[in-house]
């Protein structure tokens, strides 16, 4: 885990400083962070041509912040915007069309809550997955704890702390604010 977690730190540092480059190098980039092993496609004939290659990728605003990237799993169209935390002590995944608003923290490791068994850098890291589903809208500043499972179509607003939520169908999707669960 160690290891894991200084690549995906490596990788971390040349995606948030990279700067003004085309799609095809975010992308690039992107895929290091997660460790996303398929090859990139042939460039195509024009700068937009090579774009549109791409359009089903993430787009990932910098900075981002993320423990491992190898337990991120991001869906086709997906938009997250500055400032996100992920930490992926187990699975976390986003599905397609999903938009993240600025700030946005994933949490899926967690630590006793018995300062003894803590037992600070030398006691366990626990977790839970999260789990965001297809189309949901996440406002900003919102944080979302270890078990969450956020269903199809959900709108979470500005400011929620998402303990749990479970909604599966888009005919019972609706609007979280900071003050309620939607479940």
């Amino acid at each position: 885990m160690i290891a894991e977690r200084a690549r995906c730190r490596r990788a971390l540092r040349r995606f948030n400083s990279v700067g003004d480059v085309p799609r095809r190098e975010l992308v690039r980039l992107w895929r290091d962070i997660v460790n996303d092993q398929r090859p990139l496609p042939p460039p195509g004939a024009t700068a937009e041509e090579d774009e549109a290659q791409f359009a089903d990728d993430p787009e990932v605003c910098s900075p981002i912040f993320i423990d491992f990237g190898t337990n991120v799993k991001v869906g086709k169209g997906v938009f997250i915007n500055v400032n996100c935390v992920i930490i992926d002590t187990c699975l976390v995944t986003i599905g397609a069309r999903t938009l993240i608003a600025p700030n946005l923290s994933i949490y899926s490791g967690t630590h006793p809550t018995n300062p003894e068994l803590r037992d600070g850098m030398k006691g366990p890291e626990m977790g839970k997955e999260v789990h965001i589903g297809e189309d949901v809208w996440v406002g900003g500043d919102v944080k979302i704890l270890p078990g969450v499972r956020v269903g199809k179509g959900a709108t979470l607003g500005a400011g929620a702390v998402v303990t749990k939520v479970q909604c599966k169908k888009p005919s019972e999707a609706g609007e979280l604010h900071a003050d309620q669960e939607l479940g």
